[in-house]
């Protein structure tokens, strides 16, 4: 369920902020306002709030420097969304290669390090100790450090996605790459949580401790997520339709009249929903129930089913050795509920649904999904909360 809220777009990116958000900017607004008090209390609370709100600023410009430069490249960018921790870019797929998603991942730190020297340009012509000066010089360090703090080398940090591109580039597998760049953000985020804890032990700062606890905890938990998700990456690339297929259809006899292939199949309790007409040792094609709704019953006694049977090549198939990434986005970008899948010889070798996707996913990696999981699955043809495989194989698209 959605729970963030659309504030608007910028360049035709849909802009979301998460509820949590509120929390960061009353915590800002109270650093700020704090730390102004030497102006008194109007100014200093009307500053803080104008602060952390500039601070979410540079942090959306820094993602749109992400958004305009991946879809420079012809990539999707769904939305950007402001939420606890700063800002995320959703970018749907993956850049097709090492340079390019070293331009991805750079464009934010670049956006923010232009920011910092376009702001201490400004505070060069500006008093000192006036206001405004003063929250000018602040909000150039900021963008400063933002730069720096994202340029760490661990998943999901911008350095990270700029280690994962020289990775990628030098040993030139992309899903290698990715591993050691969230293994670097597991350790980092585990280090973080280690100083957190230190933090509130030796200084006892519990604020600040807690804080870069969280921070860590953020850093671990997202690696994991691109670990993960790159596993499923590759297996979908590697498991093909033939292990996934099942036979899940019928073969009629293509020259039997309309009549008889309704009274045998379609008034059966539980008839199936697939198909496939053939006579003489050979497949003549798909029998769709939709297309025998539109023959005039008085014909069902004249006509044959090879009348109504759509050829094989003609239906959307795929063969045996697709990868499962290819099935996926055929049926998502044909909104297709199955799929045939086709022998080398052209004969129907097997079906596909989502839901048998799920099965085999579930063997090839050892994931616990109930049977009751898989069947709501093929009956409602979609995918279980938490396994977005659409837009997972989407992102690995040639």
């Amino acid at each position: 369920m959605q729970t963030n809220w659309k504030i608007g777009s910028l360049f035709g990116i849909p802009l979301f902020l998460d509820p949590l958000w509120f929390v960061i900017l009353g915590l800002a607004t109270l650093n700020f306002g704090v730390a102004y008090q030497e102006w008194g209390n109007v100014i200093a609370w009307s500053a803080g709030i104008v602060m952390a709100l500039l601070l979410f600023g540079s942090v959306l410009l820094h993602e749109l420097g992400h958004s305009l430069v991946a879809r420079s490249q012809g990539i999707k960018v769904n939305s950007i969304t402001l939420f606890l921790f700063g800002g995320i870019a959703a970018i749907e797929e993956e850049s097709k290669t090492p340079a390019q998603a070293f331009q991805v991942a750079i464009a934010g730190p670049v956006v923010s390090i232009v920011l910092f020297f376009l702001l201490r340009l400004v505070a060069t012509v500006l008093p000192d100790t006036s206001t405004i000066g003063m929250m000018v010089e602040d909000l150039a360090r900021i963008n400063l450090v933002l730069a720096l703090f994202n340029m760490i080398p661990g998943l999901p940090l911008d350095g990270g996605q700029v280690l994962k591109a020289a990775l990628w580039q030098v040993t030139g597998n992309r899903f290698q790459a990715v591993h050691w760049a969230a293994r670097a953000g597991q350790i980092l985020g585990y280090s973080a949580i280690a100083l957190g804890f230190a933090i509130d032990f030796f200084t006892r700062e519990l604020v600040l401790g807690l804080w870069v606890a969280l921070l860590g905890w953020f850093a671990v938990r997202n690696a994991n997520s691109y670990d993960n998700v790159t596993t499923l990456q590759e297996s979908l690339l590697k498991v093909v339709a033939a292990d996934a297929m099942t036979r899940d259809y019928r073969v009629v006899d293509a020259d039997q009249t309309l009549r008889s292939f309704a009274d045998l199949y379609l008034l059966e309790t539980a008839p199936l929903q697939v198909y496939f007409a053939a006579s003489d040792g050979r497949y003549r094609g798909l029998v769709s129930i939709d297309d025998l709704r539109l023959i005039e019953r008085s014909q069902w006694e004249t006509q044959t089913v090879r009348n109504i049977a759509r050829p094989l090549t003609e239906i959307p198939h795929v063969s045996e050795s697709t990868p499962l990434a290819e099935v996926i986005n055929k049926l998502e970008n044909q909104q297709l509920p199955w799929i045939t899948v086709l022998s080398p010889a052209g004969a129907v070798a097997g079906v596909i649904d989502r839901g048998d996707i799920v099965r085999a996913l579930a063997q090839k990696l050892n994931l616990r999904i109930a049977d009751a999981e898989i069947n709501r699955t093929k009956q409602e043809g979609s995918y279980p909360p938490g396994l977005q495989l659409g837009s997972i194989a989407k992102s690995i698209e040639n």
